[in-house]
């Protein structure tokens, strides 16, 4: 059966061969570390999990309005004011399953054929994916490992043209852990004001920092450049409330009334109880999200102790996320059995499969071939057996 042109344009991952055969070795009672996962490995607060189940317990299992319920983009407002110092009124807040939902809404009611979007690699996944089946370009701007993967505004510079209708902003930054500094947001944001191009701002990992760094969003650097951002935001990383699909996007009035109105044909609104359970999390106690966070810098600390102790193995400490990256192209070029080479992150990543029995993402797919991506979301001790069965199987390359 014929496909339409849109979903040829989607790339597959090359992931998909990898999850697939790391399922089956699990099926049959093989033992895998995945360090593949991208998600929290707790448990929801207890306060918001107990307002999802009241929301059962009392009947609020209905259709909502499309773009959620008022008091769940109140929420959302009281939230971006708290943390942000953002101010939005109900009307510039729509919320969605997921912030991936509310990317992809932008992207379709935003971009159009001929515009450009710039994205800084490495860059999530989905970018690029989104960007196309808007029918637009994605313009790719490299950032520095040397630099620490930081955005700044030459990067932007290098590659933006008249036909630039946006720049995607990931900070903290999956996969790298980057986090812009407010020095280089603010040249950022003169740009955009001085070229006339929209900021999306994925904002997912916000509350994830370590040593000292702060997260601030660019939309916060004064009136004009808040006139032209997308605050994304999410309650999966922040809350551990990846199952319970929920997300955000605050911005001109205009446009999220747009993306209401695609909403409303396609998904409509988040799930009910999800919404219940999300104004308890923004609203409710916050010391989990500081739990949270402070173990996994415990963990992102013993991660990198290790990840620095395997020779060949460089990597930039994240200072956000839950994300490392570490640079493996020494191994490229290196002997398998057989005589065949590692000839880039997909060869190694499935030589990590079969010969340690552990996942991670290649960096390719990131666009980056040098790197993996290794989550810590999971405890020490299985982060240690980890890394140890990948020191070992790397040895044993030649």
């Amino acid at each position: 059966m014929p496909l339409s042109r849109r979903a040829r344009s989607i790339s597959p991952s090359s992931t998909l061969a990898i999850t697939t055969l790391a399922k089956q070795m699990q099926a049959e009672g093989i033992d895998i570390i995945s360090f593949a996962g991208g998600e929290p490995d707790f448990d929801t607060p207890g306060h918001a999990r107990e307002a999802g189940i009241r929301a059962i317990q009392e009947g609020f299992t209905r259709y909502t309005a499309s773009a959620g319920i008022e008091k769940l983009r109140d929420s959302v407002v009281a939230k971006l004011k708290r943390d942000n110092g953002l101010e939005y009124t109900r009307e510039e807040v729509i919320t969605c399953a997921g912030s991936k939902q509310g990317l992809y809404n932008l992207a379709m009611v935003l971009f159009d054929k001929r515009d450009e979007v710039i994205i800084p690699t490495p860059y999530w996944v989905s970018y690029p994916e989104q960007v196309r089946l808007a029918d637009a370009t994605p313009v790719f701007a490299p950032t520095h490992e040397e630099e620490g993967f930081r955005l700044k505004r030459r990067d932007i510079e290098r590659v933006l043209t008249r036909r630039t209708k946006a720049v995607i902003i990931n900070s903290p930054c999956n996969p790298t852990g980057a986090v812009i500094d407010t020095e280089e947001l603010m040249a950022i944001a003169e740009l955009a004001v001085e070229r006339d191009f929209y900021l999306v701002s994925d904002e997912a990992y916000e509350t994830l920092t370590y040593d000292g760094v702060k997260h601030v969003s660019i939309a916060s650097l004064g009136e004009e450049v808040k006139a032209r951002t997308f605050v994304a935001g999410s309650t999966s990383k922040a809350y551990a409330m990846t199952g319970w699909r929920l997300g955000y996007v605050a911005g001109p009035k205009e446009v999220i009334k747009a993306m209401i109105d695609l909403q409303s044909h396609s998904t409509s609104a988040p799930t009910s109880v999800s919404q219940m359970t999300a104004v308890a999390a923004l609203l409710g106690p916050q010391e989990p999200v500081g739990a949270m966070r402070r173990e996994f810098d415990r963990r992102r600390r013993y991660l990198l102790e290790r990840i620095q102790s395997i020779p060949g193995v460089t990597c930039i400490p994240p200072q956000g996320t839950f994300y490392a990256f570490p640079n493996v192209s020494a191994f490229y070029g290196k002997k398998i059995a057989r005589g065949r080479k590692i000839s880039g992150s997909a060869d190694l990543t499935a030589y990590l499969l079969r010969e340690a029995r552990v996942t991670v993402v290649p960096g390719v797919d990131f666009g980056s071939d040098k790197h993996l991506r290794l989550s810590y979301c999971m405890n020490i001790k299985l982060i240690g057996e980890g890394l140890e069965r990948v020191a070992r199987a790397l040895g044993q390359l030649s």
